[in-house]
């Protein structure tokens, strides 16, 4: 199915395990690797199926495809159509992650344009022998290193909408600085004063479920907890932490987890031209099977709406007008 609407010249986002991804034909289309996904049946874990987004709207707007590398990627929003919005995949743990999550908030144009998208990954079970990767369709090479974008063009009728569902907010903890920037870390600042991260989160029975939580002048940013290595003494994360910035962990659930979520998709609009979320919050509702909704779409390594965000759902309107 997936390789007949390449070869039709449809253009399309694809999502699927390295192996399958790989197969695909050349045409119009990106894609990144995850083999986990929200499907109209619901949750499923496969390395045989595809997640196929078309993004081919309206004839004669046709789309555009091109790839970054780190130096380039502040170009992003520069060479975005001036009516439309953007899809972005950029590989997990990557020079080009580190770039983006660091600096994307100040490239020239950025919250002027509709920027969505997701971060690639890999089965957790290859954590340490696979590399989450990016394949611009339009040849057969998967990319460790660089982005890949399609920027879609609207008639002027139309607009798009980002929406971010976001579960967590600061808790009313010790305030959590670090003093490098990375995807891991063993020492921080714990109200001022010099901890190891891993112990500390040991001592006060943290649930690693609940991320660090920074205040960006009101916007609500995650750091989700990939690993804690007490004997290694060291914290891994999903998204890079960065000096000069206060952290806290976030606010303890009511209920279950599974219940927060699904009350805070509820109200997402049932059309969307794109939609992705994260997969710590696939495996901690435990949706393998379950449907969320109305909201389809790649379970990721991290989420993209303008910037780069963890612990999310992030979901893309048109409406006309």
């Amino acid at each position: 199915m997936a390789a007949q609407l390449i070869r039709s010249g449809a253009t399309l986002a694809i999502a699927g395990d390295e192996s399958v991804l790989a197969a695909l034909p050349n045409g119009n289309w990106i894609g990144g690797t995850i083999p986990y996904f929200m499907s109209q049946e619901g949750g499923i874990t496969t390395r045989e199926r595809l997640f196929v987004t078309p993004l081919s709207f309206y004839p004669g707007l046709a789309p555009s495809i091109k790839h970054y590398d780190a130096a380039s990627l502040s170009q992003v929003c520069m060479e975005a159509p001036v009516n439309g919005f953007s899809l972005i995949i950029l590989p997990a743990f990557s020079e080009v992650h580190l770039e983006y999550a660091q600096h994307a908030s100040h490239y020239d144009e950025m919250f002027m344009k509709p920027l969505v998208g997701w971060i690639s990954g890999i089965h957790l079970d290859d954590m340490g022998q696979r590399t989450p990767k990016v394949r611009d369709g339009r040849n057969g090479a998967l990319l460790e290193n660089q982005a890949v974008v399609i920027h879609v063009p609207l008639p002027e009728n139309v607009s798009a909408h980002v929406s971010i569902v976001n579960l967590f907010s600061q808790g009313d903890g010790d305030l959590i600085e670090f003093q490098e920037s990375g995807f891991e870390a063993s020492t921080c600042l714990v109200n001022g004063k010099p901890a190891s991260l891993a112990r500390y989160l040991k001592k006060i029975g943290h649930d690693t479920r609940l991320p660090l939580v920074a205040d960006y002048s009101g916007a609500l940013i995650n750091v989700s907890l990939k690993a804690v290595n007490e004997k290694q003494d060291n914290v891994q994360f999903y998204g890079p932490v960065f000096p000069h910035v206060a952290y806290k962990l976030a606010k303890p659930f009511a209920g279950s987890y599974e219940t927060a979520f699904g009350q805070a998709i509820a109200d997402l609009p049932e059309q969307a031209g794109f939609s992705c979320n994260c997969v710590l919050n696939y495996l901690y509702s435990e949706l393998e099977g379950k449907r969320t909704g109305h909201v389809t779409g790649p379970m990721t390594f991290g989420e993209v709406a303008y910037v780069l965000l963890n612990q999310t759902v992030v979901h893309l309107t048109l409406e006309t007008y």
